[in-house]
């Protein structure tokens, strides 16, 4: 589903924020704490991985009210027994992804959730460029572990890069869950992207209530796979 226009403009009022926000002090804070939830995974339980950026991360709210702290909560009142880990970091590409993704493959995650690639878009970088790292963020995975599920989060942006550019963007998600085999979330801030309410003040980044529907977004496709 494309955003209406009108929407368009809104969320691209405050997009420079979803890569800005990176530095390495945060860095290293996204990698400390998220080494402690991997020590903290009991031997008996399946691991779920959100690799992503700012949206991941849960920019400007509780970590644990971002939508994979929503997730473990669904999980947990249903009895399953799955740890889910948050490996968003603010401002992240998929280069950087790229660079940082074996360190997160130390332990194997029963699934793997990849939601990388706004960044790319708003910075204009090439669309083969995105298109390849996230193939090479996946074959990481698939050739480490053949057997984690994989699900990729698509993402739209804005047509300040010009309406082909924007397009063409869009359709690197399916071209590439195609290719790799992989389950697709087609946009992951479907009903929440564009939405002043339920959007932080910096227009890009869900609040709350926002987190709330893109984890429904999010449950609709792994719930089948847990």
């Amino acid at each position: 589903m494309n955003f209406p226009l009108s929407r368009l403009f809104l969320f691209s009022f405050g997009l420079v924020i979803l890569f800005s926000s990176c530095s390495e002090e945060k860095k290293e804070s996204v990698q400390t704490e998220t080494k402690a939830e991997k020590e903290e995974v009991a031997s008996d339980e399946k691991i779920i991985l959100f690799f992503g950026n700012s949206l991941t991360a849960g920019y400007g709210i509780e970590q644990d009210l971002a939508f994979p702290g929503l997730i473990q909560d669904r999980l947990d009142s249903l009895g399953k027994d799955y740890k889910v880990i948050n490996g968003g970091l603010s401002g992240e590409t998929t280069a950087g992804g790229l660079s940082r993704i074996d360190w997160f493959l130390e332990d194997e995650p029963s699934i793997f959730i990849l939601e990388l690639g706004g960044n790319d878009g708003l910075r204009g970088i090439q669309l083969a460029e995105t298109k390849k790292n996230l193939e090479a963020i996946i074959d990481k995975v698939q050739t480490k572990y053949p057997s984690t599920k994989i699900i990729l989060a698509g993402m739209q942006i804005p047509p300040n890069m010009g309406i082909e550019y924007t397009q063409e963007f869009q359709a690197i998600y399916p071209k590439v869950a195609e290719e790799k085999d992989v389950e697709l979330i087609p946009f992951l801030l479907q009903d929440v992207g564009g939405i002043k309410e339920l959007n932080l003040p910096d227009g890009i980044h869900p609040t709350e209530e926002g987190h709330i529907i893109v984890a429904e977004t999010v449950w609709e496709i792994l719930k089948e796979k847990v």
